[in-house]
């Protein structure tokens, strides 16, 4: 790979044989390079093609300070066993803009508080927030910094992204709000406390996230619902046999149409609706 461009001392723009451009990220892979210099192939740390695609700017990466994809690498290299996540291209980029931004946040004494969404985080993704903790106490210890707490929390978000097939974090922090006031309803409709420790619940938390992503697809997608093809007898059945849990369904319901504009078809109010009396029945009985 030859030399085109310096970003900073660490990441740069390369061409190879074919003359496919490429950003390689490493410790001094671009340090004192000329246009046309070989690069040493062992100082390459990721690599990845330059016409990134999600509207990432490649010029951007100039922006970033060298430390910034120092620790990006040793977290990502820390997190990625943890939780057996693969972090994408644009994803590592996203991080080393975060990790950089949040460096700087912290050097000029500013911590955005995220309120009252760390409990909720913690509750919901356990494995990912006890990765996002090690993670900030990795960056704080490299970069001698103290990161605020709530950086925990955002981390979190980068951690759940990474496993997502791809969703936006955006995506990924409206899916986690809409779950909290989900679990919110359930404990409200059945006066009591899910206990965020058990398989049922664990079990219930991966259902809401695999079933508000597909519905956040279809409403993006414009694609329909489903629901006409249920047989109705079975939709009668939930609401004789699991009424209570149905009801709350039906809250639920509400809750996604206000908040998100979703509507739930019927097939979603029958699986919902049996996942409900499980979490909240196989408790009791525990």
């Amino acid at each position: 790979m030859k030399f085109l461009k310096n970003f900073n001392n660490n990441a740069a723009l390369v061409v190879d044989d074919q003359d496919v451009e490429w950003i390689v990220i490493g410790n001094g892979v671009g340090f004192g390079k000329h246009q046309g210099d070989q690069i040493d192939d062992q100082k390459i740390q990721r690599r990845f093609v330059a016409t990134l695609k999600q509207n990432v700017d490649i010029d951007a990466f100039q922006d970033l300070k060298p430390q910034s994809f120092v620790i990006t690498t040793k977290v990502v290299h820390l997190v990625e066993p943890l939780l057996k996540v693969s972090f994408s291209d644009y994803q590592y980029f996203v991080l080393a803009d975060h990790i950089d931004f949040a460096l700087k946040r912290a050097n000029d004494g500013i911590d955005v508080d995220n309120g009252t969404v760390r409990w909720e985080v913690k509750k919901l993704f356990p494995k990912e927030f006890h990765a996002a903790s090690q993670a900030v106490d990795l960056i704080n210890v490299t970069a001698d910094v103290i990161l605020p707490k709530s950086e925990v929390v955002f981390m979190t978000y980068h951690f759940i992204n990474a496993g997502s097939d791809g969703s936006k974090l955006q995506e990924t922090i409206k899916i986690t709000k809409l779950i909290s006031g989900i679990i919110d309803i359930v404990q409200y409709q059945y006066q009591m406390h899910l206990d965020p420790e058990s398989f049922n619940y664990n079990r219930f938390i991966a259902h809401l996230r695999a079933h508000l992503r597909a519905l956040m697809v279809q409403r993006v997608s414009r694609s329909n619902g489903t629901g006409s093809e249920l047989d109705q007898s079975l939709l009668q059945l939930m609401q004789v046999k699991y009424a209570h849990a149905y009801a709350t369904v039906e809250r639920i319901d509400i809750f996604l149409q206000s908040k998100a504009g979703w509507r739930l078809e019927p097939d979603d109010k029958v699986y919902l609706t049996l996942h409900i009396w499980r979490v909240t029945h196989r408790q009791k009985s525990e």
